[in-house]
């Protein structure tokens, strides 16, 4: 038996809304979000933006959520030699009490950057995961796409990106934390906030955008187990998580392409392309919703 959506579970809804759109449209987001996830463009508004567009049912949270899974299996199989370095780096230096070393710096400074996106998600999740919330309004998504290619075209002025990753500091950490945090807002993109906070910090490129992705990791697998959790205290059908499946698979296939494209792009060239992309993007969902093209 399918269940209706949203599923109410313990004075809240948990919106399953990507069970309606069946294999083949959620094949085709699946490999959206995997490839937006990983690039600065706001998975989010490309979830909304393409729906919309086709009169599909928003998959809401719950997908994009779980989806962002995909992007930690892409993340750990292309950075695993720079994980395991600051994953055993941090394990000898505390067993050794040697607390200066930079792996083991560098290990606690992602854990704790990682708080504040953690604090703000559970805050807010009242707002952030209710179906139907005017949070996740195209208006919304588009003008934080704006703000964030405005951002990030300010960020590419600086005239110098010649720091890497034995650079970082444990404050550089705490700074793109904080950006990262401002990734619950709908549009405005993790791997977009934390690659543009990284660059406003002198970071190369490519090392902004690894920082980016490694210190995600903690956030994509809580973030994705959450909504697994709530989807399986709904009681979802056997349907559901076989749909659901199917958007996993496309998507980690989608986000690894995705990942080494934009490593090897970002050697070569600058973002100014991504920021370019967003504030036309955010323009085209402004317009659209002021027009009534989107809803």
């Amino acid at each position: 038996m399918e269940f209706a959506c949203p599923i109410p579970v313990h004075g809240h809804f948990v919106d399953c809304g990507f069970v309606q759109l069946g294999y083949f449209k959620i094949i085709i987001l699946g490999i959206l979000q995997g490839i937006t996830e990983l690039l600065p463009i706001s998975s989010t508004a490309h979830l909304r933006i393409v729906p919309s567009f086709l009169n599909w049912n928003d998959p809401g949270t719950p997908f994009t959520g779980a989806a962002q899974l995909a992007s930690f299996f892409a993340v750990m199989i292309y950075f695993k030699k720079e994980i395991c370095d600051i994953f055993l780096g941090s394990f000898r230096a505390f067993k050794t009490k040697n607390y200066t070393s930079p792996e083991f710096k560098l290990g606690m400074g992602i854990l704790i950057a990682c708080l504040p996106v953690g604090i703000c998600g559970v805050l807010f999740a009242h707002i952030l995961n209710t179906p139907g919330t005017s949070f996740r309004s195209i208006y919304v998504i588009g003008i934080a796409s704006v703000v964030m290619g405005l951002l990030l075209i300010v960020a590419e002025k600086k005239d110098s990106f010649t720091r890497d990753f034995q650079h970082l500091t444990f404050r550089d950490c705490i700074f793109v934390g904080l950006a990262q945090a401002l990734a619950l807002i709908p549009g405005v993109s993790r791997s977009g906030s934390t690659l543009t906070a990284g660059l406003f910090l002198g970071l190369k490129r490519e090392t902004a955008a690894a920082f980016s992705f490694i210190l995600g990791v903690p956030v994509i697998v809580a973030a994705g187990l959450k909504e697994i959790y709530e989807l399986n205290r709904a009681g979802l059908s056997a349907h559901g998580w076989s749909v659901l499946t199917v958007g996993l698979i496309t998507a980690s296939v989608a986000a690894f392409l995705a990942v080494f494209s934009l490593m090897s792009f970002l050697k070569e060239h600058s973002t100014y392309l991504f920021a370019w992309y967003r504030l036309a993007l955010g323009l085209l969902l402004i317009t659209g919703a002021a027009y009534g093209w989107l809803h």
